[in-house]
């Protein structure tokens, strides 16, 4: 498999005063095409508000900085969601999903964006339909069509449609409301990934959350699994493979660290420093591991099933500890005596080794 797995920082696609929505290319990131994923980040500034649409894709957000309000409206649903965001908080989006995303603070509110695009228009980018605004759906409709479905006059029709003119980000201005967000709203909606109990706890080591159907139900709908793992400095997370045929994108959300990623005919096919903001993707059964600096690393991943399943080649749960000695020296073609110091090792350690003492 010859394809370059290099990491990526997206680029702007679009935006204005309120913001800006950038996106990773497949041309520059071919797994994306591959994988059949698409992954953005959007980016509001204060008041800026993303209007109101829907994608040709699931997908998984997860909000890297900042804080807000997300407006959801589900399939059928006669009413929207309002939800307040915070940073860490992870939302799973399915088909048909309609959304608005408003900041009404000083500081950036950055969302990041991943999912499944093999029903989309375009592998490996999504395809946003908005509601309103200069490129709204509603746009391309003779005004008698837009006053019929709504019934309206088609002058009062034709200025609605065009009284917005900015397309996908606005910036409103002061003392304009907006919807509060409710409590109610926000269960099953939305899961603080940074608050939640911990899936993996190491000391020294790392510590994982995972999001699937059990803690954010939605998820089932996206068809996706998501994690949060945060690695401590100069740790490092064992070897491991999904072995459920899953990809796993994975966007580096702080620190940096080491990334070496193996393929068919134990080639090395990715040996690089990753940093916060980069993205990249591990193909199907290709082995990963990571190895922080001295600041930790942070990152966030969706796995291509919605309850994945790993196996790892180091560590306690490592599946070397289920192989008979008897094969494993017969394997690496060694002693028994060395076999044995092998399998002595990393009797307590889990997924995440702490650095040597």
């Amino acid at each position: 498999m010859d394809v370059d797995l290099t990491p990526k920082l997206p680029k702007k696609s679009y935006g204005g005063d309120g913001g800006s929505y950038y996106e990773w290319c497949s041309d520059e990131l071919p797994m994306l095409r591959k994988a059949n994923i698409g992954a953005a980040k959007l980016a509001l500034e204060k008041r800026g508000l993303a209007l109101p649409s829907y994608s040709d894709s699931a997908k998984v957000a997860y909000v890297l900085q900042g804080s807000g309000t997300c407006g959801i409206v589900l399939p059928e649903a006669t009413k929207e969601k309002v939800v307040a965001i915070k940073k860490g908080d992870a939302l799973a989006l399915p088909f048909g999903v309609i959304t608005w995303w408003f900041n009404p603070n000083d500081a950036d509110l950055v969302v990041l964006f991943m999912g499944d695009t093999s029903k989309g228009h375009c592998s490996g980018r999504f395809t946003n339909f908005q509601i309103t605004g200069s490129s709204g759906i509603f746009t391309g409709f003779a005004t008698e069509f837009v006053g019929r479905a709504w019934d309206l006059s088609e002058s009062n029709a034709d200025k609605l449609v065009k009284s917005q003119t900015n397309a996908g980000i606005v910036k409103l201005k002061d003392g304009l409301a907006m919807p509060e967000p409710s409590a109610k709203d926000r269960e099953g909606m939305a899961l603080n990934c940074e608050e939640a109990p911990l899936d993996v706890n190491i000391k020294d080591g790392g510590r994982v959350v995972v999001l699937n159907t059990k803690n954010l139900p939605l998820v089932g709908d996206v068809g996706l699994g998501a994690d949060l793992v945060r690695i401590d400095g100069h740790a490092m997370c064992s070897p491991g493979f999904s072995c459920d045929s899953a990809f796993q994108v994975t966007y580096i959300v702080g620190g940096s660290g080491r990334v070496q990623v193996v393929g068919v005919d134990g080639k090395r096919v990715l040996d690089t420093t990753v940093k916060g903001g980069y993205l990249f993707i591990v193909p199907r059964f290709f082995v990963v591991s990571k190895i922080a600096d001295a600041s930790g690393m942070e990152w966030f991943s969706i796995i291509t099933t919605p309850n994945p399943i790993f196996s790892h080649l180091a560590g306690r749960t490592s599946v070397w500890k289920a192989i008979s000695p008897e094969v494993l020296v017969a394997s690496f073609n060694t002693t028994p005596e060395m076999e044995n110091l092998f399998r002595s090792k990393r009797t307590s350690d889990e997924i995440f080794f702490p650095p040597p003492k």
